[in-house]
């Protein structure tokens, strides 16, 4: 494993906030966006932590909850919708 290697695996990388056009963004290495299985475009949620920290995360929590009422309604009304869907 090489040096590179183990200081991103065991620190994490250091990102560098960049003027890119007419707005201010971070540009995150091609190894980071395989490792997480992210590309241009995908979304990623952030989540404000203690002490100027942040979390970035392709999870959505309001979409889990949402998708989380429709299957419990799946779930009671299923005759309902097999009706409907015919």
């Amino acid at each position: 494993m090489s040096d590179r290697e183990n200081i991103t695996k065991s620190e994490g990388y250091v990102l560098q906030i960049k003027k890119i056009g007419n707005s201010t963004g971070l540009i995150l290495p091609r190894e980071l966006l395989a490792r997480l299985k992210l590309a241009e475009g995908d979304k990623l949620h952030v989540v404000e932590q203690t002490e100027r920290g942040l979390k970035l995360s392709p999870y959505d929590p309001k979409h889990a909850k949402a998708m989380e009422i429709a299957r419990r309604s799946f779930r009671r009304f299923a005759d309902t919708y097999r009706a409907l869907a015919k």
